[in-house]
């Protein structure tokens, strides 16, 4: 393989790492904004929906932001939804 070869498929791996890297960080900004306890009851709802699948990347996100919130308030809650509904 020459040269060019590598160098182009090495570029185009990084800009197409970049963009799901971009995706991803939109996609997690979108759901933070799901806040209340209300918010996030109505989304579980909807994602109960789909396949685990399906929203699995979803459902690693809102893991996340609740293991963060649980992390910055300082109690413990249960639950996806991080609320003891």
């Amino acid at each position: 393989m020459q040269f060019t070869t590598k160098l182009r498929d090495a570029r185009t791996a990084l800009a197409n790492r970049r963009t799901a890297r971009v995706a991803h960080r939109r996609l997690a900004d979108e759901l933070a904004s799901f806040r209340t306890t209300a918010e996030r009851a109505e989304l579980d709802q909807l994602i109960s929906r789909h396949s685990p699948e399906e929203t699995e990347v979803i459902r690693e996100i809102l893991y996340h932001h609740d293991v963060a919130r649980q992390h910055r308030s300082g109690r413990q809650t249960a639950g996806l939804g991080g609320y003891l509904g």
